[in-house]
């Protein structure tokens, strides 16, 4: 389970980032007082748009960012205070956290798995589950830098599963894979939850938020503006489907289009 109260994390700006923003304020607020639970057998969606504070909340989460204010909990573990056991229990993944370039898919894996104190027997036996549920087998002993951008995300979701955790944390999974590809990993997300893992996704795309997420909750500009399952954020903005709600809600929450 993941447990959120009242995060907010202030960024403190440069002299160049400030002129880029064209902004007078030094800090910027990405994430501001949000709260949520995710829970054990559900998907929750974070749905915004790019730089609304999905990426930023789910790192501090994943125990990459520590929280200006408020107080985050993993499986019952404090980010702050007990982030090694927070580490063990999450699979955290973004584009932005990149496999090694000159070692193998089986390489990456093998060294994770080993990370984790798993057996060699166990990194087998995980490998034979998640290589073939991605087809990796077919490019597993190639160079990272040799795979196509649907390869390597195959690749990462796999390492990142490896230790078979209990919460399951993906920054737009499926950004930049092809129709099939993206198709077999919010299957296999699916199957997660299934499970009984907590599984909490961030994207901007709404048709996989309506097809993937058990439970929503909106993020504009930092804030959560709304939250429930697809049928009670479309009847609570009187709105035909996501999409119509979404700007719905971003038309309310953003006046000035921010």
């Amino acid at each position: 389970m993941i447990q959120i109260n009242e995060l907010t994390k202030i960024y403190k700006l440069t002299a160049k980032k400030m002129q880029e923003l064209k902004t007078k304020e030094n800090t910027k607020i990405a994430v501001n007082n949000i709260s949520l639970v995710a829970k054990p057998g559900e998907i929750y969606g974070l749905l915004g748009t790019n730089g609304a504070g999905k990426t930023t909340t789910l790192r501090c989460v994943a125990t990459l960012l520590k929280p200006t204010k408020g107080q985050i909990s993993v499986c019952g573990y404090d980010t702050v205070k007990d982030g090694q056991k927070v580490r063990d229990s999450i699979a955290f993944l973004t584009n932005e956290i990149k496999l090694d370039p000159n070692f193998s898919a089986d390489y990456m894996f093998k060294f994770f798995g080993r990370l984790h104190g798993m057996s060699e027997e166990q990194i087998v036996a995980r490998r034979e589950e998640l290589f073939n549920v991605f087809g990796i087998n077919d490019f597993k002993n190639k160079k990272i830098e040799e795979l196509s951008t649907g390869m390597k995300q195959k690749a990462a979701i796999a390492v990142s599963l490896v230790h078979d955790p209990e919460v399951v944390i993906f920054d737009e999974p499926t950004s930049g894979l092809d129709i099939v590809t993206a198709r077999n990993v919010t299957d296999y997300l699916k199957f997660l939850r299934d499970q009984g893992k907590t599984v909490i996704v961030s994207t901007h795309i709404m048709s996989e938020a309506e097809k993937l997420s058990d439970r929503i909750g909106v993020i504009i500009n930092g804030n959560k503006v709304a939250e429930g399952t697809l049928s009670e954020i479309i009847s609570q903005n009187e709105a035909e489907d996501l999409e119509d709600a979404f700007f719905r809600l971003y038309s309310k929450h953003n006046p000035e289009g921010k």
